[in-house]
């Protein structure tokens, strides 16, 4: 039975491994990358307007002002959390899954804003859709060690 255990968490942790590996090396889509470069590159560049909107969000909702940091570290952040998130969760760590889940609340937001756009237009539906499927990865990691 712990060999069952070991293996799903393998399975559901390659879901993690591979989108952190994909990170690295390809570029799909606006979010995705493989010029890290000295400023992030094209994914610090597509991160910038989404971080941006959801700061003044943030500070008109609650009154406190986000720091101000480079996107690079944001980008650099992600990839090591997925990576050793996902590193700790297949030796049953609740570490690792708390370093999954807190990647999830971080990147969720800002990646997939659909709260910026109209119900009716496509991208609206797109992104909320984007959004609940990697929000159900976050409720399976708590459902697993909650």
């Amino acid at each position: 039975m712990a060999f069952l255990s070991f293996i799903g968490r393998l399975l559901f942790v390659s879901v993690f491994v591979f989108s952190a590996w994909q990170d690295v090396l390809n570029c799909f889509g606006a979010c995705r990358f493989n010029d890290f470069g000295v400023d992030g590159g094209s994914a610090a560049k597509a991160l910038t307007p989404k971080y941006n909107v959801l700061s003044k969000h943030f500070t008109t909702h609650t009154g406190f002002q986000v720091p101000a940091f480079e996107i690079k570290f944001l980008v650099a952040g992600a990839i090591a959390l997925k990576a050793l998130g996902s590193f700790l969760f297949i030796f049953n760590s609740t570490i690792g899954a708390t370093l999954l889940i807190l990647h999830q609340l971080i990147a969720t937001p800002i990646l997939y804003d659909f709260y910026n756009h109209d119900i009716e237009k496509k991208e609206f539906l797109q992104l909320f859709i984007k959004f609940t499927q990697v929000s159900l990865k976050a409720d399976i990691i708590i459902f697993l060690y909650g």
